[in-house]
């Protein structure tokens, strides 16, 4: 019997949807999100394998395993850790295959470092890849294309260490039709969604929950693409958790702004149970959202359609970019109050990136702007890979610093929290999600209150956020679990930037940069943000 060693890697530094702060606080390593894409794989393996999973962010990695073949997968915030497993497995004499986005969009770089390299998605290739593995006659290189996904397979959750992710993860659907010049997911997963049958979804779902999962995250690229489809989903989705008699989940997704237009989809998903949307906000400049191409966010009141999702009880993180080519010195003051002026706790902020493969990549490159170095930006937010127009790189990231430190200081943040409470209508909660699963509490859940309930020994300003912010929630109760996991996202966001030394109390009581020109020193005042 053939073997096989499937490895998330650990990624190269702490992210904003990671939860390495678990580890860095001195409890047992845990992870935000459960890995679908070593489970998805494992659900393809023939059944006269032996197949073996690990998380590195959950356990170590065995180097001494006997397994025949050593798969890793990964993204760009993992590429150092893929290349790193990589070369001390084939030192072993192990037979080595590297696949997933990261390996599809730069396999020049993966190639030296696996005897095997997996590009695209695999559901179609599959069988020939493991069956050539059976026989020990593999090529060095597969590529698959855009898969039905009726064909997709349940993923082997028996064999995940659940216990120690916080959320579930299912996928309804892969591509979307958008056209960002900055996103690379149109590149591996392509403009033409495609999903799974509703069938399919809900056995997923079955596992998951019996594993114990009681929040689940969507990961679809754009989960709302394709109206007529996601309203018949979101029907199954709420007769599904009604059926649960031991309570149902809780969901979280990405959909675009564009949602906020339509009333009735939003409410579908507030019944279904969705209570946490990412949406890529980007930036306040009508002139960069031209430019990326992002013109779903064009010509909206941005805060006014988030108010839509808080109306039906749907929290909104959202995600901004700084360094477009038409932001000038003023972006970062100009993204901080609309930050503050949105009922949003939860922003990840970065200087703009341009990933391999994408249509800024090559404008990037034509124009003599682009640097090797800094492409991990998505995911750490004081790098990036491109010399913007109206600044130096060095301003760009000065600025972003600045806006982040401002965002996150405890008092900011206690702000946003409350701003939340205030605006949000939480009586939609209270029949679609249920707040305890059935049976006894996991260990990351009995972390997770750990972590959060010692925040406060880190300062003053720190103990004074938590109290506020649990008076003002007492006031909704049926936002319990929402704010709980909000104040859990800010725990690992500082301990992110804590570990970058990206963490600066200082800013806070500093203006904005500002700078006249490109490559000029700040000479503009402005007013600080006023904490107390």
């Amino acid at each position: 019997m053939k073997s096989l060693y499937l490895i998330n890697p650990a990624s190269d530094f702490p992210t904003y949807y990671g939860a390495e702060s678990f580890a860095g606080r001195g409890l047992r390593p845990a992870v935000m999100s459960a890995d679908l894409t070593i489970a998805t794989v494992a659900g393809m393996v023939p059944e006269d394998f032996f197949v073996t999973l690990c998380d590195e962010s959950i356990s170590p990695i065995d180097f001494n395993s006997n397994a025949d073949y050593i798969g890793i997968t990964g993204k760009i915030n993992q590429r150092a850790r893929m290349i790193a497993i990589a070369q001390e497995f084939r030192k072993r004499g192990k037979v080595v295959m590297i696949g997933g986005p990261y390996a599809t969009l730069s396999s020049a770089v993966v190639r030296p470092y696996c005897d095997i390299l997996v590009r695209g998605e695999i559901e179609e290739i599959a069988d020939d890849l493991f069956s050539d593995l059976k026989s020990s006659c593999w090529r060095d290189e597969y590529v698959g294309d855009k898969p039905d996904l009726s064909r997709a397979v349940i993923p082997r959750w028996d064999l995940y260490p659940n216990d120690r992710a916080m959320i579930g993860t299912l996928q309804t659907s892969r591509g979307c039709p958008f056209q960002c010049e900055f996103c690379d997911v149109i590149q591996y997963l392509g403009r033409k969604q495609r999903r799974k049958p509703i069938p399919q979804v809900l056995a997923e779902l079955d596992v998951l929950y019996r594993v114990g999962y009681r929040t689940i995250f969507i990961a679809d690229d754009n989960f709302t693409a394709n109206r007529p489809a996601v309203k018949a989903l979101l029907v199954e989705l709420r007769d599904w958790n009604r059926r649960q008699e031991s309570g149902g989940v809780r969901f979280g997704t990405q959909v675009s702004i564009d949602v906020a237009r339509n009333p009735e989809l939003i409410r579908m998903c507030a019944e279904a149970g969705l209570t946490n949307i990412f949406i890529g906000i980007e930036t306040p400049n009508q002139e960069s959202l031209k430019e990326t191409k992002k013109n779903q966010n064009l010509n909206v009141d941005l805060v006014d359609q988030i108010q839509c999702f808080l109306d039906e009880g749907i929290q909104i993180a959202a995600g901004m970019i700084a360094g477009f080519d038409a932001d000038g010195p003023d972006i970062f003051q100009r993204q901080y109050d609309f930050g503050m002026a949105a009922p949003v706790p939860i922003i990840t902020t970065g200087a703009l990136v341009a990933p391999d493969a994408t249509p800024l990549h090559a404008r990037m490159e034509r124009a003599n702007r682009l640097f090797h170095e800094g492409s991990e930006g998505p995911a750490m937010p004081w790098s990036t890979n491109i010399e913007p127009q109206q600044m130096t790189r060095d301003q760009l990231l000065s600025g972003v610093q600045w806006l982040c430190n401002n965002l996150y200081h405890p008092a900011a943040f206690a702000e946003r929290v409350c701003h939340f409470i205030d605006r949000v209508n939480p009586r939609s909660l209270e029949p679609t999600v249920p707040v305890q699963s059935n049976g006894k509490a996991r260990t990351v859940d009995l972390d997770s209150a750990e972590l959060v309930g010692k925040f406060h020994t880190l300062g003053r300003e720190e103990a004074s956020m938590l109290s506020k912010i649990i008076m003002k929630a007492a006031t909704k109760p049926a936002l319990k679990p929402l704010i709980f996991s909000t104040l859990l996202q800010y725990v690992q966001i500082r301990y992110m930037y804590e570990r970058g030394s990206f963490w600066e109390y200082r800013l806070a009581a500093e203006p904005a940069p500002a700078f006249v020109g490109r490559g000029t020193l700040p000479v503009l005042p402005q007013q600080s943000p006023a904490y107390s």
